[in-house]
């Protein structure tokens, strides 16, 4: 991997607890993710907004009994602070203030660790790489609002749950999948020339997230497939479980 990589570039992560006797019940009408379905380890999920498109990117681990975490790109976490405050004004719970929390891969599995040891440039290139191989998109300020989950294949990696009731950006969502199907959804590609910031767009490419490597960069984008095959991009190979249709499978 090229040596030569930013640091200011590079993603910082912030943790948020929320707990609280209505805790569940909220994020359950918040969350595309079904919570009563959590375990232990961190679920990719997503917050959305009216239009069906996610607001904050986020991952969610139950740590106990109507206590959860969630870590979320740190230039978003005052707002889903915000969000949840205002949200969530009469319910039942408590929000912390967001804290730094730290991208490092463990047991080959890109995840996230408070240990002070886990604070380095190598830890957060090896979970750059490693989550851009996997499909393991983040969502920062720049591309809030900006991709519907089936975009970004969320519902293939557990994170969307159509038959837990309604959330926020819920009836789009639905609709999308059970009347249509994105048009445009996430790739893992390899490119040349200079890494392209998140949500910048390469012609009708959208760049969801990328990292510099020797032979230039690897990212996620969201682009139709005949988009891709016109471009210069080399379409790489993601997970099996995201390589399937994105569409509803009946």
């Amino acid at each position: 991997m090229a040596q030569s990589i930013n640091e200011s570039t590079l993603p910082q992560f912030s943790q948020l607890t929320i707990q609280g006797e209505d805790a569940e019940k909220f994020l359950q009408g918040q969350l595309t993710c079904d919570m009563t379905k959590l375990g232990l380890s961190y679920q990719a999920a997503a917050i959305g907004n009216l239009k069906g498109r996610i607001e904050f990117g986020i991952w969610i681990k139950k740590q106990a009994e109507k206590h959860y975490d969630v870590v979320i790109s740190a230039d978003c976490g005052d707002a889903l602070q915000a969000h949840l405050n205002k949200f969530g004004a009469f319910s039942k719970f408590d929000t912390s203030a967001p804290t730094a929390i730290y991208p490092c891969v463990l047991a080959d599995e890109p995840t996230f660790s408070h240990k002070d040891d886990h604070n380095t440039l190598d830890d957060t290139q090896a979970w750059m790489q490693a989550s851009i191989a996997a499909g393991n998109y983040w969502i920062v300020a720049a591309t809030q609002g900006v991709f519907q989950p089936q975009e970004l294949r969320l519902h293939q990696r557990g994170g969307m749950d159509y038959d837990k009731g309604c959330y926020l950006g819920q009836e789009v969502i639905a609709r999308i999948y059970f009347k249509s199907a994105p048009k445009a959804f996430l790739h893992y590609v390899q490119g040349s020339g200079e890494v392209p910031a998140a949500g910048e767009k390469l012609e009708k490419i959208q760049v969801v997230n990328a990292i510099e490597n020797a032979e230039g960069f690897a990212a996620l984008v969201v682009a139709r497939p005949e988009y891709l095959a016109d471009s210069e991009l080399t379409i790489l190979a993601l997970p099996p479980a995201l390589q399937a249709d994105v569409a509803r499978q009946k």
